[in-house]
């Protein structure tokens, strides 16, 4: 457990310090930390991005005294290492796990989530319009890991004029705790639902946001890790429960990964007839053709020429005319 008073604290005062950081892949951190040679932190940059050890000097005494008093600091000889990183998507901070992210409650937070956001904030801007001013959106953010995804659709929403009821859900308690902080800091009300997505919720939702795990990962790592058929499984079984439970004019917005295999998709060719039988209407776009590159070299893989990451939208028809989705 992480002290939330003292974690959302922490990130307030890195925000007023001024830092910002963007997290990269594992293999580009790695890289950056070799060509440091073992070099302690001299910045906050250094310290909450790159996750160096650091003098107790570096932070000064109030970051200091926030983190170890949030509990995410740990002695390594004379110096001190940050049991977390932060990450920054426009003006907020979010906390996720160490590096590297080896244990099996990490929460992930990378271009992954960069994208997720990006694809999220684009999707809202084509549906926003559907949903009433005079009532909350209602918003699942399901296996919300940092809770970068449920905080970018209440920005979104609040944008354009609408307020957001969301449910921040994950099966991961360590992740919840993260994300209750982050969403403090971040001044945005959230509910949360620990357990298995639409099982651990009730009711009809006007939104469901998703950004499920797509690698097959021999740890079985759960921020990672996507189940069979190549890792496509978990986010198959998002699609086929989270369609029912949209309100009219509802929408259900995923992004993931897919192996592609001799040149087809076969996560689109398992969730197109789902999609049909729903009734509603859906694009579905590859947004990045190649990710994750390194991974094709496992045996797992053989057969695979890229995993690409892509990105779902879904609407329930509302009462009225069917709506143009272009």
């Amino acid at each position: 457990m992480i002290d939330l008073e003292c974690a959302a604290a922490l990130l307030r005062e890195a925000a007023a310090a001024g830092y910002r950081f963007t997290t990269v892949t594992p293999l580009t951190h790695q890289r950056v930390l070799a060509r440091g040679e073992g070099e302690p932190a001299s910045t906050l940059r250094d310290v909450f991005g790159w996750n160096l050890p650091f003098d107790a000097g570096v932070l000064g005494a109030s970051l200091h005294r926030r983190l170890n008093d949030a509990g995410l600091i740990r002695r390594e000889g004379a110096l001190w290492r940050s049991h977390c990183r932060i990450a920054s998507i426009g003006r907020d901070l979010f906390l996720h796990s160490a590096f590297p992210t080896v244990e099996a409650d990490a929460i992930f937070f990378g271009p992954d989530t960069y994208r997720f956001a990006r694809f999220l904030r684009e999707a809202l801007q084509r549906s926003h319009a559907a949903w009433r001013r005079d009532a909350p959106v209602r918003v699942l953010d399901i296996g919300c890991g940092s809770g970068a995804g449920g905080i970018v659709v209440a920005r979104a929403l609040a944008a354009h004029g609408l307020r957001a009821n969301v449910t921040m859900n994950d099966i991961n308690p360590r992740a919840l705790d993260f994300t209750a902080a982050n969403a403090k800091a971040a001044a945005i009300t959230v509910e949360f639902a620990l357990g298995d997505a639409l099982s651990a919720v009730d009711g009809p939702f006007d939104l469901v946001v998703c950004n499920p795990p797509y690698l097959d990962d021999d740890a079985q790592r759960a921020y990672r890790h996507g189940g069979s058929g190549l890792g496509r499984a978990l986010a198959v079984r998002f699609v086929r429960e989270a369609l029912p439970r949209l309100a009219p004019d509802g929408q259900l917005l995923m992004y993931t990964g897919v192996a592609m295999v001799d040149g087809q998709d076969p996560f689109l060719a398992e969730i197109e007839p789902v999609l049909q039988a729903s009734g509603c209407e859906w694009r579905y776009d590859e947004i990045d053709p190649d990710v994750f590159g390194e991974e094709i070299e496992r045996a797992v893989y053989a057969r695979v020429d890229r995993i690409a990451a892509v990105g779902l939208a879904a609407t329930r028809p509302g009462a009225g005319p069917a709506r143009a989705f272009s």
